[in-house]
């Protein structure tokens, strides 16, 4: 395994792996990447997966967000804990992660959102 230091500035293609591996390995379901560095200033990629109950969708952000920081890689901000309502994310200013629980991932459908978005011609990728 790299050193910390290491994965400090990760490229953001190793950060989205590295996040796949571990929420799979926390059997997270239906785990999907969506691109979105041509409709997003804030963003390059979207990550989101669900998890069958609140303690299950906590405990994959949980062990996601302490293995990635086991590593250097620290989030800018993160909603995780017991008052989430069945959705947490964490934001790693090039990657943003959501877990949520099936019911609000299909009610809110980020990624048909996101997928549907047009490429913004004013950004440069």
């Amino acid at each position: 395994m790299a050193s910390i230091d290491s994965k400090k500035n990760a490229p953001v293609d190793e950060k989205v792996e590295l996040i796949k591996q571990f929420a799979d390995d926390m059997k997270a379901e239906n785990i999907e990447v969506v691109p979105v560095r041509d409709k997003s200033a804030l963003m390059d990629f979207m990550i989101v997966c669900s998890g069958t109950s609140d303690t299950h969708v906590n405990a994959i952000a949980e062990k996601v967000g302490d293995r990635l920081r086991d590593l250097g890689i620290k989030p800018l901000r993160t909603n995780v804990g017991p008052k989430s309502g069945g959705w947490t994310y964490f934001d790693f200013g090039d990657v943003v992660f959501h877990v949520m629980l099936e019911e609000k991932r299909e009610f809110y459908d980020l990624e048909t959102l996101w997928k549907t978005t047009p490429a913004d011609p004013n950004l440069i990728v």
